[in-house]
């Protein structure tokens, strides 16, 4: 009976996980539908609310700024729009901090997370999977000798996570890509373990 039951969610668990995450996904673009006035609502002249409709409406809103910003009068615009938004205290700080992280994640010259390292954290005794994200220099200076900005994610969701200042000298660098260090943390090791690390520690200690 036990047996049967583990098996049953084993099958069932991670269905229902990405369908509430599609869920979630899909229900959030579709509020971009709310832009529409009420008569162009497709609720409106259907009868009925059709999920995932938002998301071709999305879909066309992100092709249409990309292709409007890529000209030279887009390009203004934006900095024109950016240029007011600096002018407002808490939105510029805000503005600027989500953008210059949306630009490292999305950018196709993509460089965050270039190196996966394995630190010492929650305490000296243990390792830890992390990403190199920056060199420090003022920090560097300040602690007088090498760090390294590292972002630590937590299991199963990587968006979450803590960023340290590390010794440079007390991580070790994995030849490993960033999608496997990924993989292997959303599952806890379980699908993607990455090959090597235990060959590492060994060669540290």
């Amino acid at each position: 009976m036990k047996k049967y039951l583990l098996t049953g969610l084993l099958v069932w668990v991670p269905l229902g996980i990405t369908f509430w995450v599609l869920k979630i996904t899909i229900g959030t673009m579709d509020q971009s539908l709310l832009i529409l006035p009420v008569a162009w609502r497709p609720d409106s002249w259907l009868g009925i609310h059709i999920p995932g409709l938002g998301v071709i409406l999305t879909v066309v809103i992100l092709f249409v700024t990309g292709l409007v910003v890529r000209n030279v009068l887009g390009r203004q615009l934006l900095l024109l729009w950016e240029s007011a938004l600096h002018h407002i205290p808490f939105v510029s700080a805000v503005y600027n901090s989500v953008k210059q992280v949306s630009d490292t994640l999305l950018s196709g010259e993509n460089k965050a997370f270039g190196k996966v390292l394995l630190v010492r954290y929650p305490h000296a005794g243990t390792w830890s999977l992390a990403f190199q994200t920056s060199v420090p220099g003022g920090v560097a200076h300040q602690l007088g000798t090498e760090y390294v900005g590292v972002f630590i994610p937590t299991t199963p969701s990587p968006v979450n996570g803590f960023y340290f200042f590390v010794r440079k000298d007390e991580t070790i660098e994995l030849d490993i890509s960033v999608d496997v260090a990924f993989k292997s943390i959303i599952s806890m090791g379980v699908v993607a373990s990455p090959e090597g690390v235990v060959e590492h520690l060994v060669a540290k200690s």
